[in-house]
């Protein structure tokens, strides 16, 4: 996945989508206040420039910057090698997998996840009789004791395959039945999906440009060897190049 950070808004259009399409469960108030809230997907928020403003009390300055944030499904997972039960692996297609029912909460992969994206169901999840018509009955209802993290929403990967398989094609790029929920749901387009190591996806040209062009391509925490399979690009300035020349 490509993630430009320039185009996002912090809308949170995103996170609504991964909520709903694989039913985690919802988060009110206490669960917030306890820290215990499960989000596959999140919205870093940071403010730049604030510590200026409040010096010189003008707040025309501040910038606020926001960065989406879910597993970065990394080939060099520290969160695999320290489950007793291989309840997550990686998977052929580059996908770091949770299987829900091998799961005994030992909480080992979070506390070894350096991007604080695993999860711990603390309580058996519970919706009210008007939305338990929206659960997504691809998706597994997890139960209480259990990890949850974003697979890049892998029933729909599943899904499109099975379809193209019948249908005797191979999967198309950019299909809206392939990509994740988060993908499909992003009005700015911030989220790219597709196979990295095809130079013809949109995901990889995105990669591929700006990492070789203007430098914008980043991963998260490079430095400790994770390998992450997410790539962002950074948020362009506007006032990048009159700095630079002056």
């Amino acid at each position: 996945m490509a993630v430009d950070t320039d185009r996002c808004t912090g809308c949170q259009a995103c996170v609504i989508a991964c909520q709903a399409e694989n039913n985690v469960p919802l988060n009110t108030e206490d669960i917030f206040k306890q820290r215990r809230a499960v989000v596959w997907m999140r919205i870093e928020r940071y403010w730049e420039g604030l510590e200026e403003a409040e010096l010189t009390d003008d707040p025309s300055h501040v910038k606020a910057k926001f960065l989406p944030l879910m597993c970065q499904q990394c080939d060099n997972a520290p969160c695999e090698p320290v489950c007793p039960v291989y309840a997550t692996y990686h998977n052929m297609e580059g996908l770091n997998v949770q299987i829900y029912n091998r799961c005994i909460g030992t909480r080992f992969c979070a506390n070894n996840c350096p991007y604080q994206v695993r999860f711990f169901n603390f309580w058996e999840p519970e919706w009210d009789d008007s939305l338990k018509n929206q659960l997504n009955p691809d998706v597994t209802v997890r139960t209480r004791g259990i990890m949850e993290k974003c697979t890049f929403c892998i029933q729909r990967i599943r899904r499109s395959t099975r379809e193209a398989g019948r249908e005797g094609r191979e999967v198309e790029d950019g299909d809206r039945a392939l990509s994740p929920a988060c993908v499909n749901a992003c009005p700015t387009e911030t989220l790219a999906f597709g196979n990295l190591n095809d130079p013809d996806s949109r995901a990889s040209k995105m990669k591929a440009r700006e990492s070789q062009s203007n430098g914008r391509g980043y991963t998260l925490l490079d430095e400790l060897g994770t390998h992450p399979n997410v790539v962002y690009l950074k948020k362009v300035e506007e006032d990048a190049g009159v700095a630079a020349h002056d």
